[in-house]
């Protein structure tokens, strides 16, 4: 009888032991970093969200900042997100007489090299250079939108850290009718193949030069698609893509119009004749509307520029207030200054830094007014 336990118990321990392992979650199956939001829950406030934002200094800290956004957003049902985030460039870049930057080394080792920077007239062929390289400003921004939107879609493939296999990213430039315009689509091949193990094409729409159709990808549940830089030219674009029955996740990377309004784009947003007739004049109002249609929400933002001569930033996730902040004069931190619920403007901004005692950049440099 002894023996017979002592059998049975052997066998049950050698089962275990050669069991097979449970095989490990394929980026087929789920296009987030993980199933449990990793920044927020139920219990989470507003200003708790508020205090724990910090602006990142380095290109991966910004890329694992912004997928976590991104991934929380995905999980409370925003499949259909607005990004806008700095883009790294060669803290070489800038020189006075050259009209063009190489393209962002972003690559783990390379990357520590790159300052993260606003998307403004500082980039050659910006506003501020000759009206001959105006038409280059998109062209180097998607040099350096490009290759972060990519490292953003491989972060969120959640076998990507475990395994190091990254996903396998297309991306297409037909969307760019011009050639000029720094516009591009980026999507992974999850979902249904054809027979070539190319991706289905869905040729129904009507766009590109002269009328001819722009072939978009067939995107299943699991597919993950970013379009970088739109313009208001491809909403419609957009429109077709994201008419689909499946929920995958798109995303918009930095679109080329600005967060701000001026006259065209408050008129723009009336819904009357004249909200119509400035919309054809170019106002953003008709542009928008029919994102939010489409169920585009704002997901993550951040953005910068300069007040009283120093760098301020500011930042918002989909379920934070703006916060912002500005640069110490070491240049190797950002101090909060204050927050708002809506977007502040640079008025609002001014008078967070007066409160704070914030003087004038060129004043503290001499002296004359205390550091931050």
């Amino acid at each position: 009888m002894k023996l017979l336990v002592l059998f049975i118990a052997g066998s049950i321990s050698l089962s275990a032991a050669f069991s097979p392992p449970t095989p490990k979650q394929s980026c087929q199956s789920s296009i987030i970093l993980s199933a449990e939001p990793t920044a927020t829950d139920a219990t989470t406030t507003a200003d708790s969200i508020n205090s724990s934002l910090t602006i990142p200094l380095t290109y991966q800290e910004m890329i694992s900042q912004t997928s976590t956004a991104m991934n929380d957003a995905y999980i409370k049902g925003y499949t259909r997100q607005i990004v806008r985030i700095l883009l790294p460039r060669d803290a070489k870049s800038g020189q006075i007489g050259e009209y063009y930057e190489g393209e962002a080394q972003t690559e783990r080792g390379k990357s520590s090299e790159m300052k993260l920077v606003p998307t403004d007239e500082s980039w050659q062929g910006g506003i501020m250079q000759s009206w001959v390289t105006e038409f280059s400003l998109a062209i180097q921004l998607y040099r350096a939108a490009s290759p972060t939107a990519k490292d953003i879609m491989r972060q969120l493939c959640p076998t990507g850290a475990t395994t190091g296999v990254p996903p396998k990213i297309i991306e297409d430039r037909a969307i760019d009718e011009s050639g000029v315009d720094g516009i591009g689509l980026l999507y992974t091949q999850y979902g249904a193949t054809g027979s070539s193990g190319d991706s289905i094409k869905n040729d129904e729409g009507g766009f590109g030069l002269f009328g001819q159709s722009v072939s978009l990808p067939t995107l299943a549940e699991n597919d993950m698609c970013v379009v970088v830089q739109p313009t208001q030219e491809v909403v419609d674009v957009v429109e077709s893509l994201s008419n689909t029955a499946s929920e995958p996740l798109i995303a918009l990377l930095n679109p080329q119009w600005r967060n701000v309004d001026d006259a065209l784009d408050s008129a723009s947003k009336s819904d009357n004749v004249f909200g119509t007739f400035a919309s054809f004049l170019g106002g953003k109002g008709s542009s928008l509307r029919k994102l939010e249609s489409l169920g585009y929400k704002s997901t993550f933002t951040l953005e910068g520029y300069v007040c009283k001569g120093g760098n301020v930033r500011l930042i918002k996730r989909f379920d934070s207030d703006w916060v912002v902040f500005a640069e110490s004069d070491s240049g190797d931190s950002f101090i909060p200054i204050g927050t708002s619920i809506e977007r502040p403007t640079y008025q609002e901004v001014d008078k967070m830094l007066n409160d704070k005692g914030v003087g004038y950049k060129y004043a503290r440099d001499l002296g004359l007014a205390p550091k931050l």
